[in-house]
């Protein structure tokens, strides 16, 4: 997978921008208006632990497989500093069974994907699976409105990608698996894995994720690493202004004043108020839940270090140090300031890092971005946010009978073949001499690679995770490790580990207007004594009843 925007925080927060209006519009009339049936209860909470019954036997990755470079702390996967000299043939039989075309539907993040019948691409990862997948390519930053429309009409392909950051803000999502997708559970639970041997090699993490109702619902693709976000800096600049990255919150203002120079159309910062949370250590599981002391559970708008974190980016904004293009919201594109020199730190999912750092040292020599190592603006070892769910979930249309279910879960399988197998090498470069070029230190993409190669095949799938080497950047695995299992040491816990939470809907509406409240006091529109009036409207308008219905998960687990 190439390590952009899937999965990344910077498009989880365009996804989330993009669902406010959808979940809104969605909570009267409920999201399977059109299904049929008894809708069942907008709220709802598994005990994962129960269903250990259910999950899929674990085996061992396909002999052969090269032992990793460096080991990483779990839930950090393992990384690998350079490509095996052989590869390894995983699958031997094709999977599909060579009849009706499989239908897909994956996201994208840019230029949209030659289709069917254009593409190379397609046309030789096809040709190994023995059966045609038709993908439907979306663009990433409107998936939700796409994807919102398509489950409310009951429309679903036989393959459809769903990311892990729409499920929580989907109402009634349990009622949507139950109604429109296939219940893998007896397909693969226990032994059933068998025929699916990719699929087995998954962290058992990842599975868990992957119940509704009770039942498995979705084959799991799971991440690369925990982490949501990272701080990056562009330590060339840097270097040459006589300055080094911020070890203090102070720090942190007083670089940023630094740096700043609007004359020479230089600002310090995008958007950084997750990494002022997490740097201030606001709660992040869940979106922002924790229990107080006395074991009652508390959103991150209810603590003091959230008010603080308000308090230390409207200072921010107010200060000038963020480029005015995003303080506008005019578009601008945060990784084309970051690359321009415009702005010196910017948020995002540490999955910007290896593309970018590839993509700009071609333009600019010496050109070198690192993420600022995480500290504590209260004292005291700093908190990380982060979980072990998975990226997406791939579901299986309901009703197409048990044979062409166990052809897609084939297909799926193939797709899910781990680095250092010919598989794989297939689904992430193409075709050697057309997609790639194989050179001493690995495969590099051609520009019809990138034409044609948007993870398609990789969003119908899953992997066992690990940090692969890119010849562009061959010291990117070990930076990307030793920063992660660093990071990992400050993992912040969470108190409902092993319960699947269905939110109550008034509460999934609510969080994105709330936010967006928010950002209108940071960026000045609104003054920062609003703060607890946005805070009541959110308890008023779903967060107590959230608040008890965590209370109650607890309880019932009894914890």
């Amino acid at each position: 997978m190439e390590p952009t925007g899937p999965g990344s925080a910077t498009n989880r927060r365009n996804f989330l921008s993009l669902v406010g209006l959808g979940a809104a519009a969605t909570v009267g009339s409920g999201l399977l208006a059109g299904c049929g049936g008894e809708v069942a209860s907008t709220s709802d909470a598994q005990n994962l632990d129960r269903l250990a019954g259910l999950l899929p036997n674990q085996k061992d990755l396909p002999p052969g497989i090269p032992k990793p470079s460096i080991v990483g702390t779990r839930p950090v996967p393992d990384g690998y500093t350079e490509f095996p000299s052989s590869l390894v043939d995983a699958i031997t039989e094709k999977p599909g069974a060579g009849g009706q075309q499989i239908s897909a539907m994956t996201p994208a993040w840019g230029p949209a994907p030659p289709g069917l019948g254009q593409s190379q691409y397609l046309a030789a990862v096809n040709a190994e699976l023995g059966v045609e997948v038709n993908f439907s390519v979306q663009d990433g930053n409107t998936y939700a409105d796409k994807l919102n429309a398509m489950l409310g009409a009951r429309d679903v392909p036989d393959l459809l990608c769903v990311p892990e950051w729409e499920v929580s803000k989907l109402p009634r999502f349990a009622d949507a698996t139950a109604a429109l997708f296939e219940d893998l559970t007896d397909h693969l639970k226990g032994a059933g894995i068998d025929p699916y041997p990719m699929l087995a090699t998954f962290p058992a993490g990842a599975w868990r994720n992957a119940f509704w109702n009770e039942r498995l619902m979705a084959v799991p693709c799971p991440k690369d690493g925990p982490f949501p976000w990272a701080l990056f800096y562009r330590k060339d600049l840097l270097d040459a202004a006589g300055a080094t990255y911020p070890k203090t919150i102070d720090e942190l203002f007083e670089v940023g004043k630094k740096v700043t120079d609007p004359a020479k159309g230089v600002w310090a910062f995008n958007d950084i108020f997750a990494m002022v949370q997490m740097f201030h250590k606001v709660p992040g599981t869940d979106d922002g839940w924790r229990l107080k002391p006395d074991g009652t559970p508390e959103f991150k708008y209810e603590t003091p270090e959230y008010k603080q974190s308000v308090e230390f980016m409207a200072k921010v904004y107010q200060a000038g140090l963020v480029h005015p293009d995003l303080v506008a919201s005019k578009g601008a594109d945060s990784k084309q300031l970051i690359a321009g020199g415009k702005i010196l730190f910017f948020q995002d999912g540490p999955g910007a890092w290896q593309t970018m750092q590839a993509e700009q040292q071609r333009i600019t020599p010496g050109f070198n971005i690192q993420p600022v190592p995480i500290f504590s603006a209260t004292g005291g070892d700093p908190l990380v946010w982060g979980d072990d769910n998975p990226i997406s979930y791939t579901f299986v249309k309901k009703g197409l009978g048990k044979a062409r279910v166990e052809e897609l879960l084939r297909v799926v399988n193939w797709c899910s073949a781990p680095f250092g197998t010919r598989e794989f090498d297939l689904r992430e470069y193409g075709v050697e001499g057309k997609h790639h070029n194989r050179t001493a230190t690995g495969p590099v993409k051609t520009d019809l690679g990138f034409k044609e190669i948007v993870n398609q095949y990789f969003f119908i799938s899953g992997r066992s995770p690990v940090v692969q080497p890119y010849p562009q950047t061959p010291t990117y695995v070990r930076d990307m490790l030793g920063y992660s299992n660093e990071m990992v040491k400050f993992l912040e816990k969470d108190p409902w580990a092993g319960l699947k939470l269905e939110m109550p809907a008034r509460y999934k509406a609510s969080l994105v207007p709330t936010d967006d409240k928010v950002t209108d006091l940071l960026r000045g529109r609104r003054p920062i004594s609003d703060l607890d009036t946005i805070i009541s409207e959110w308890r008023n308008g779903g967060g107590d009843e959230a608040r008890e219905f965590r209370a109650k998960a607890l309880a019932d687990a009894g914890r």
